[in-house]
């Protein structure tokens, strides 16, 4: 049997360890770990849950990577139009980072009630168009079905059908604007399928969503001829290296802008949740293990007599500091599992329960997004314990300091 661990666990496991003089100090310490874990947890959750989400509710509503004419570029609405007809379509064999592209247009147009009317841009897709962002979105009713013939079912957001009193089922009346403007505007009898709620804002006081026929035979455009492409890339993190490789791809009169660049401002928000988390992992880990450096401190105090009596009978003064890291890697261990009973436990309820909430006008989601993942919660626990362990290494050299005889005298 290992000597130094068994002489751990008798200390550990003595019946007067709960009532010493460092009964206290060690329950700080074993709460500071505990604490310090669960707002790991919680930081980089919640940081990490916020970013997935906001870059989830912009590609929905622009895929990863939009490929437009270069007349088009940064326009809500399209302008001229693309032709299908292109090398990477329907698929970019030459990418593979590529999952998803998928064709849309945009036109304006006006939704007129009897006692209001609205702005509004109506958004066509098609069939292979990805859904299932706008299906988790969708509060009430079904999502459109386009096939062949042109739809009229259209997807309306929530902030539209209760500004303007519309319900699943009802029509609505969108003009259009004609490009002679002496003619009268043009009017297209839509009916509601689904109304989906985003949570962001800006999309959802903008957007409808209905079949791209409809705003080719409103632009006079053939059906090979559409607004832009949408991309979706399979890791996000890769977005700007293949961005680059997909400008150098298409034709020279096509630009090809990433949802970073169209989106500037939201994006360098989210980059600093990173900051953020990186600062709260580092100030909860040196308060931890602040706290368990105090605690070996006063372990080892406690404990000098039986420090010079081991010394006296041989033991080398890393052996005997062993003893105490292995004594404090038990306290450790504890702190980590009441961390993250409580941190896990609380971001399932949050996740499951969505018990707080959030401002969607500033955070543009309605509660505190979770991401769960095995491998930070891995890398946190191992990573505390690692840490925690190089910070004792510290307080134990005052072992190396205790005499044997001045030790056994010690009251």
């Amino acid at each position: 049997m290992n000597f130094e661990y068994f002489i751990s666990k008798r200390l550990v496991t003595k019946s007067d360890y709960k009532s010493s003089i460092s009964a206290p100090i060690i329950k700080i310490a074993i709460s500071a770990i505990a604490i310090g874990v669960v707002m790991m947890f919680i930081a980089i959750a919640t940081g990490f849950g916020l970013q997935e989400k906001i870059r989830e509710k912009i590609a929905a509503f622009n895929g990863h990577i939009v490929i437009n004419n270069f007349t088009n570029n940064q326009a809500t609405i399209t302008q001229n139009p693309v032709s299908t007809q292109q090398e990477f379509y329907p698929s970019f064999t030459s990418i593979p980072e590529i999952e998803h592209i998928q064709k849309v247009a945009t036109k304006y147009g006006i939704i007129r009630t009897e006692t209001d009317f609205e702005g509004i841009v109506v958004k066509g897709v098609d069939e292979q168009y990805r859904w299932e962002y706008l299906e988790e979105f969708l509060v009430d009713g079904v999502l459109p079905v386009f096939d062949e013939s042109i739809s009229r079912e259209v997807l309306i957001s929530d902030y539209l059908a209760k500004r303007l009193g519309f319900k699943t089922g009802d029509k609505l009346i969108v003009y259009f604007l004609r490009e002679d403007q002496d003619r009268l505007p043009r009017s297209v009898g839509l009916t509601i399928s689904g109304i989906f709620d985003s949570g962001f804002k800006e999309f959802d006081e903008t957007y409808i969503i209905a079949d791209l026929k409809q705003i080719q035979r409103l632009n006079d455009w053939s059906a090979n001829e559409i607004g832009q492409f949408e991309l979706f890339v399979e890791d996000f993190d890769d977005i700007q290296e293949v961005g680059y490789k997909v400008y150098e791809e298409v034709d020279s009169f096509l630009n090809a802008s990433t949802i970073v660049e169209l989106y500037p401002s939201i994006f360098e928000w989210l980059k600093m949740f990173d900051f953020n988390i990186i600062l709260i992992i580092g100030i909860m880990i040196l308060v931890a293990g602040i706290n368990m450096m105090t605690a070996l401190l006063v372990l080892i105090l406690e404990r000098t007599q039986m420090i010079g009596i081991l010394k006296a009978l041989g033991s080398s003064d890393w052996s005997i500091r062993k003893i105490f890291l292995y004594n404090a890697g038990f306290l450790i261990f504890k702190g980590l599992f009441w961390g993250n009973l409580i941190g896990i436990g609380l971001l399932l309820i949050q996740k499951y329960f969505k018990v707080i909430p959030l401002n969607p006008e500033t955070y543009y989601v309605s509660e505190a997004p979770i991401y769960l993942s095995l491998d930070y919660i891995l890398i946190i626990n191992f990573g505390t314990l690692l840490l925690c362990l190089l910070m004792l290494l510290i307080p134990s050299v005052i072992i190396v300091k205790i005499s044997p005889v001045k030790a056994m005298k010690f009251e």
